[in-house]
């Protein structure tokens, strides 16, 4: 059962998108059962658009359920990751360089750096190098059961 009630006020505030705002009285929004289903807030208020713009709205959205859209949309997105990966990963924000030519430079050897790191995903993993032979030293030392140091380069004075 929805219960009607008559709005206060209708109003619609100066900005860019020109939603209509109703507003109620509190006894009408106390009693209402489908308020949930309506609003998120606690507040009186509900904002719509105009019913030309709410048309043109619905009329979208039931055309970004179709494949052919869905088909451009993923062409889209595909760039947008791409101008991301530029700007969040590679600091393409801002230019490092005053000059026209530089900055193209810049932007180009940018795009090659991006190019490489995506053509490595694609290459196979190299292998683990092997552990160099040991110097003869090392393996006297081994022989008689003397400790050597990780490094030969630690400071080994007595003062410390």
């Amino acid at each position: 059962m929805l219960i009607e009630s008559v709005s206060r006020r209708w109003s619609t505030p100066p900005s860019l998108a020109p939603y209509v705002n109703a507003e109620f009285a509190p006894n009408d929004c106390r009693r209402c059962p489908v308020k949930s289903a309506r609003t998120r807030t606690d507040a009186r208020k509900v904002s719509f658009l105009p019913r030309d713009l709410h048309d043109i709205q619905s009329e979208s959205r039931t055309e970004q359920k179709t494949q052919e859209w869905l088909s451009r949309y993923a062409l889209r997105a595909a760039i947008e990751s791409t101008i991301s990966e530029f700007v969040n990963g590679h600091g393409m924000r801002q230019c490092r360089y005053r000059s026209e030519d530089k900055a193209h430079v810049q932007y180009v050897l940018t795009a090659i750096a991006v190019n490489l790191e995506r053509i490595d995903v694609h290459l196979p993993p190299t292998p683990a190098r092997r552990p160099r032979n040991p110097t003869a030293l090392q393996v006297f030392l081994h022989r008689q059961h003397i400790p050597r140091p990780r490094s030969w380069r630690v400071a080994t004075h007595p003062a410390g």
